[in-house]
């Protein structure tokens, strides 16, 4: 268990440092199928080396001090069996679309991880009940991410490692997104399908890359190697 919990810290820390993350926003990684670990309920760059992460059951009540919107973290858990690593952010240019009620086209490499299309929750509340957390997961569908309008985003991966990575690519695909708009560029063409498919590969350290690169000096990795593998446990 301590092996996933310093993996969702260096995580957490990761997240902050890339700016996709403030005061607000969490991670997990799932320990089995009944419970995961959440990130302590701190700015997720101040999370300290060593710092307890809670467990929480995939199914009941949050345990106290862990943020509302965990449900979230609950929703994703209970129906994705191969889920392993969830991401609550906000980066910049992803909140830049989310408050303009707009969702990404599939228009680059990064993207294509979001195939079909990114989901879209198109409600500006916090997420702090239950029924509201079903609805943003419904509206996830199959995709590895959902937008909420005005309220950040929600990535889900295999592992944490491959969620942080989503998360910095769906920050990417909104920036593209928000050039095209600001270029008057939104009806050029996106990926197709067939396209999005091939190019969606995690062979060849895809998601190792990045997060090698996203948590390169982090106090809790080997000072000699930072480079872990892509697991939680």
């Amino acid at each position: 268990m301590e092996d996933i919990a310093r993996t969702v810290r260096i995580a957490a820390r990761a997240l902050g440092r890339a700016k996709l993350v403030h005061a607000y926003g969490h991670c997990s990684a799932r320990l089995n199928n009944e419970s995961f670990l959440v990130c302590p309920s701190v700015p997720m760059e101040h999370v300290q080396v060593g710092q307890t992460c809670p467990q929480v059951l995939v199914m009941g009540p949050l345990p106290d001090g862990v943020l509302g919107e965990v449900r979230l973290h609950q929703q994703i858990y209970a129906r994705r069996p191969d889920a392993g690593g969830v991401v609550r952010f906000m980066g910049p240019h992803m909140m830049t679309l989310a408050a303009l009620a707009k969702v990404p086209q599939i228009r680059h490499g990064f993207g294509t991880y979001f195939t079909p299309r990114v989901g879209f929750w198109d409600d500006i509340q916090l997420v702090r009940d239950d029924e509201r957390a079903k609805g943003v997961i419904d509206a996830m569908g199959d995709s590895a991410g959902v937008i909420m309008r005005g309220n950040g985003a929600v990535v889900t991966g295999a592992t944490l490692p491959e969620a942080v990575g989503l998360a910095w690519y769906l920050e990417d695909m909104c920036k593209v997104e928000l050039a095209a708009l600001s270029a008057n560029l939104c009806d050029a063409s996106i990926v197709t399908a067939s396209q999005a498919e091939a190019r969606a590969t995690r062979q060849g350290g895809i998601f190792e890359r990045m997060w090698n690169y996203l948590t390169y000096g982090d106090p809790e990795l080997p000072s000699l190697d930072c480079k872990p593998e892509l697991r939680t446990e």
